[in-house]
């Protein structure tokens, strides 16, 4: 009894001092650097400084954008008479 006691509190001292012995290593992040405030991000656009090109190519983003628009709510209504309907069936199928 006196070894598995000795043997125990062995056991239970060499685990206390390994945990103890670890310690995390601790992690070091790099600092980020200032952003120029003269860096073209920061700049605001002149209205008159976009090519003719940017301007046709974004009105015809516009326009397809209101296409697509258009076909969404067309599908919308579709799938909300399709929601009503199943309502509908739903009801009858209780009644019934």
């Amino acid at each position: 009894m006196q070894t598995k006691l000795a043997s125990l509190h062995l056991v239970l001292v060499l685990t206390i001092s390994a945990v103890s012995a670890q310690t995390p290593t601790p992690v070091v992040v790099q600092a980020v650097p200032p952003v120029n405030a003269t860096s073209p991000q920061n700049q605001p656009v002149q209205p008159g400084a976009a090519s003719p090109g940017a301007l046709k190519t974004l009105q015809d983003m516009k326009a397809t954008n209101a296409d697509i628009l258009k076909k969404q709510e067309a599908t919308l209504k579709q799938l909300d008479e399709l929601q009503k309907a199943a309502e509908q069936l739903k009801i009858y199928s209780k009644r019934a």
